[in-house]
């Protein structure tokens, strides 16, 4: 009923940008919540930010002043603008939100872009 489709990861070099999209479909009352998650393999997953409905946001300490997370709420969909990229910034990229499509609100999942960030 609802889906996530992420784009925007690839493969940058130290230093770069990269911006990360996610749309969400399907039947959708209201969203609460947006963020992004990242993984490497063996470990586990991570929060990198998050953006309420009413725009406040969350960061990962080690993302601070480099990654920026915005949406458009309007069209349901999140970004990740990802500046002054480093090695340790590579893993999967997961979009997550919590959307309400009848009565409670379930925490959704995209399919996950990689991000390599490497010279």
């Amino acid at each position: 009923q609802v889906q996530l489709v992420e784009s925007g990861g690839g493969l940058v070099q130290p230093g770069g940008s990269l911006r990360l999209s996610c749309a969400a479909s399907g039947s959708i009352r209201s969203i609460a919540e947006m963020g992004w998650y990242r993984q490497d393999p063996g470990k586990q997953r991570e929060l990198v930010a998050t953006i309420t409905s009413g725009g406040s946001t969350n960061y990962k300490d080690s993302v601070k002043g480099r990654f920026t997370i915005s949406s458009d709420n309007a069209e349901n969909t999140v970004y990740l603008q990802m500046n002054s990229l480093k090695s340790e910034d590579t893993a999967v990229y997961y979009c997550s939100m919590d959307i309400r499509v009848n009565t409670y609100y379930r925490q959704y999942w995209g399919q996950g872009t990689q991000v390599t960030v490497s010279s």
